[in-house]
């Protein structure tokens, strides 16, 4: 079974050789760094272009992913947590800004589509979602205001943002078939989702009904990336059709056995207690002991549950993954 199958069988909860191996969050920058002074390859490319051949040096599976950008590189650069529109005037000045168009070559490199060809490489896509993007051009707190201030607005740069997804998989659909795709969405912290069940289904859930037929109608898994307590907001997003979430937060308190115990067919990527790295062999051990169950049940990629730390030596992740190796060896049976 080669690369591309074992995700593509897992995500549809049926059988495989073995889990796949792989790091949905890229390193931190400063977890690279630290690993260039113990081991790390120097000429590994800092950033996006390093991933694969990060994942390679580690024996990983490797995976490719693009995002999509929504701002041009002439959007304005903003204080972290503010933007630039706050009404429909703003909105207008900055729309010539938004939506750049789409280098394919750029997205999917001819040395992806070949590899992804053959099998050895597994392909997925990014999106922002429809929290995430209109919280990027309003900021964070005018954002919250904005869903009763600026309804009619909010509802149109969504509308916008769909029709922008359309023509995504519409260029996706001629040039290859990627293994799964997120929405960047974070919009669950430590205490649950930043918004309600009422909120979500006047706000999200119909541009997500508009936009999840025709990601499945190309055999692609959605899934949901967002941080924190996801729990309560799950099945929001699986009444619109979305297959799955990452990455299970453990911080946050989410219990991927409850979760599967609730949506046993919610495909799952995660949920590996980052923080247990530093505390040697038998810590890891038995976090992955917590997840075994969840792994033999299918529909689940056991992964860090967000970026490994910088507080990580390599030392310590090559322990890690002597462990990933085992567990999604043993993931796979029933014995």
């Amino acid at each position: 079974m080669n690369n591309r199958d074992r995700f593509r069988h897992v995500l549809r909860f049926e059988r495989v050789d073995r889990l796949p191996r792989f790091e949905w969050a890229i390193w931190w920058d400063q977890t690279i760094r630290r690993w260039k002074e113990e081991g790390l390859p120097q000429d590994i490319p800092e950033g996006w272009p390093g991933v694969v051949p990060t994942m390679e040096f580690f024996g990983l599976d490797p995976v490719y992913q693009h995002w999509f950008p929504v701002l041009r590189d002439t959007f304005p650069p903003m204080p972290h947590g503010q933007g630039p529109v706050s009404d429909e005037a703003g909105y207008e000045a900055i729309r010539p800004h938004l939506f750049p168009e789409i280098d394919w070559e750029r997205a999917f490199p001819a040395w992806v589509r070949e590899r992804h060809r053959k099998g050895d490489l597994a392909v997925w896509f990014t999106v922002d979602g429809f929290f995430w993007y209109p919280r990027r051009l309003f900021g964070i707190e005018r954002h919250f205001y904005a869903f009763y201030d600026q309804p009619r607005l909010m509802k149109r740069i969504n509308e916008e943002l769909t029709a922008y997804i359309k023509q995504i998989l519409v260029g996706i659909g001629r040039i290859l078939e990627p293994e799964f795709m997120t929405f960047g969405e974070d919009m669950s912290y430590n205490h649950g989702p930043m918004l309600s069940q009422q909120l979500f289904d006047e706000f999200m859930a119909p541009y997500y009904n508009e936009v999840i037929p025709l990601i499945k109608a190309q055999n692609i898994v959605p899934i949901v990336d967002s941080d924190g307590d996801i729990e309560e907001c799950i099945p929001w997003f699986t009444k619109c059709g979305v297959a799955g979430m990452l990455p299970f937060e453990r911080q946050s308190g989410v219990d991927i056995a409850r979760v599967r115990r609730k949506h046993p067919r919610l495909v799952m990527i995660g949920g590996f207690d980052k923080m247990t790295m530093t505390r040697g062999k038998e810590a890891m051990r038995a976090e992955f002991e917590r997840l075994l169950p969840v792994m033999r049940q299918g529909g689940y990629i056991p992964g860090v549950d967000h970026q490994t730390p910088p507080g990580v030596s390599m030392a310590q992740y090559r322990e890690y993954l002597s462990l990933l190796w085992e567990y999604t060896e043993r993931g796979t049976t029933n014995d």
